[in-house]
């Protein structure tokens, strides 16, 4: 057997055995907690399951970027196919994250609302912690499409051109920069009130 194969068939086995992994955690998962417990009482709790699964999710995807921005600062050569992939997941699951988080904009700003709940008791939550996080995390998308755009533009160059890798590096900083900020003042908001 060829190295190529040999490669080939290790990474089937691997992809195979992650399969197979996270069926049996889905499994275990729904076997043992209840739907009305995962998603909360809330009548949004899916749409809260989907932005805090898209929100985590990039938190991954965002930190595997600033791992990347640290090596291409550094002068590492990085392998230009897996930046490429990661940095459309990173766009891609981004867009996802802020497209659900508008989405549970709206029954956060309801008559029923958190943020008149806030508003009514302590404005400055709402205007920190929540308006904010907002503005923040809308800084996020377009840093990750830009450094996308970057790595396809450039590819292998980076590997080659200071400049255009801090470039790429500094974007992909300040998208985890600005995640941070959004994560964490999100899940200090559904602390106080949940939607």
């Amino acid at each position: 057997m060829s190295r190529m194969e040999n490669l080939k068939s290790s990474k089937t086995l691997v992809l195979g055995i992650l399969i197979f992994m996270t069926f049996i955690a889905a499994a275990i998962l729904f076997v043992s907690a209840p739907a009305n417990q995962l998603l909360g009482e809330s009548r949004y709790g899916i749409r809260s399951a989907f932005h805090g699964l898209f929100a985590t999710v990039f938190m991954v995807t965002v930190t595997i970027g600033f791992y990347q921005a640290f090596r291409l600062w550094t002068g590492i050569a990085v392998n230009v196919k897996e930046l490429e992939i990661g940095s459309v997941i990173n766009s891609f699951v981004c867009f996802l994250a802020i497209l659900s988080g508008n989405w549970l904009y709206i029954p956060y700003r309801s008559a029923e609302g958190p943020r008149n709940h806030f508003l009514e008791t302590v404005p400055e939550i709402h205007k920190i912690f929540f308006e904010f996080k907002e503005y923040a995390g809308l800084f996020t998308l377009p840093l990750v499409v830009a450094a996308t755009y970057l790595i396809f533009r450039y590819g292998e160059r980076l590997n080659h051109n200071r400049e255009l890798r801090e470039i790429t590096a500094l974007l992909l900083v300040l998208a985890f920069f600005y995640f941070l900020i959004t994560f964490g003042l999100g899940a200090a908001i559904t602390k106080l009130k949940a939607v």
